[in-house]
């Protein structure tokens, strides 16, 4: 789709229309593409979460999307549209809204420089910077053996190692020009360094499924550490002075007497919650939700009664 633009000089010229093109419009989505597996796990996704409710699926749904074909194409809009019952622009609407999202073909490995506050003072405009000129791409781009897409992030949440870079959303902490100019550099010679902390580097695609939900073992150290010295001085320096937070005040339990359930120990003193917990308000939100595969059927509620 093309507009015309007022041009001083020359009058009228045509230009391709920004909001059609940032997602590549060109050709109405196919959802047939997508094969059975795909439909199963994207029934699965559905499944999490309560009757009624599919589209709250539609973020798990795009990664799963950009798991199979690398960014959200027309085709993966389409295919959340048909799944979901909602409307392509819908669908649209949000991929466009989040930048996680992407409209392009993504490299095997999304380098995201953060540039905000703390990072962009320590060192993180000059690391951007270094790695636009050597990888020759700015914001959003791919280098041409599909290697590396570029992008500069706001906060990564992990200000405690400023300067921080992520590929495919790894921490490499404490990052300086040096370090990054050679990890990208590692990453084109097909290598994969090993992340400062957490699970190890596995490809965008790989990481867009386990994003969507599904965690493959091979790729993912369950036991690996996604903290750090920094993250755990605050906890430690709390131990050392005996430093609590009262916790969360829980729903009562219906005990044997009460006829409800299974009888169970009683408890001593120090497994009753102190009185300051029992103070702090309490949210049906605090309890986990029924999904649609084991929410039993609600029972009608008495005549009169209003939500």
């Amino acid at each position: 789709m093309t507009i015309e633009v007022r041009n001083e000089q020359t009058g009228f010229e045509t230009r391709e229309n920004f909001r059609t093109t940032i997602m590549k419009l060109d050709r109405p989505g196919d959802p047939s593409v997508f094969g059975q597996s795909v439909r199963a796990d994207a029934q699965a996704i559905i499944a999490r979460y309560p009757a009624g409710q599919s589209r709250s699926a539609l973020l798990p749904m795009l990664h799963l999307v950009q798991s199979e074909q690398g960014y959200v194409t027309p085709d993966g809009i389409a295919f959340c549209a048909d799944v979901l019952d909602l409307t392509k622009a819908q669908v649209a609407a949000v991929a466009t809204f989040y930048t996680m999202y992407k409209r392009e073909p993504t490299g095997e490995f999304l380098v995201s420089v953060c540039r905000n506050t703390l990072c962009g003072l320590l060192g993180g405009d000059e690391i951007y910077a270094a790695l636009t000129e050597a990888l020759r791409i700015g914001m959003n781009e791919t280098t041409a053996d599909g290697k590396i897409t570029l992008e500069h992030a706001e906060c990564l949440a992990a200000c405690d190692y400023a300067p921080v870079v992520t590929v495919n959303y790894e921490f490499y902490d404490n990052q300086t020009v040096e370090s990054a100019t050679d990890l990208v550099d590692r990453l084109r010679a097909g290598e994969r360094p090993a992340p400062t902390r957490g699970a190890p580097l596995c490809t965008f695609k790989q990481i867009e499924r386990q994003i969507a939900g599904f965690f493959d073992e091979t790729s993912l150290a369950a036991d690996a550490n996604g903290s750090g010295v920094p993250t755990e001085r605050g906890i430690r320096l709390a131990v050392e002075r005996g430093d609590t937070a009262p916790s969360y005040a829980t729903k009562p339990q219906p005990s044997a007497a009460s006829g409800a359930g299974t009888s169970a120990p009683a408890k001593s003193a120090a497994d009753q919650p102190s009185a300051a917990a029992a103070q702090q308000p309490t949210s049906e939100h605090d309890a986990p939700l029924d999904t649609a595969a084991s929410d039993p059927a609600h029972p009608a509620k008495p005549e009169g009664q209003k939500d």
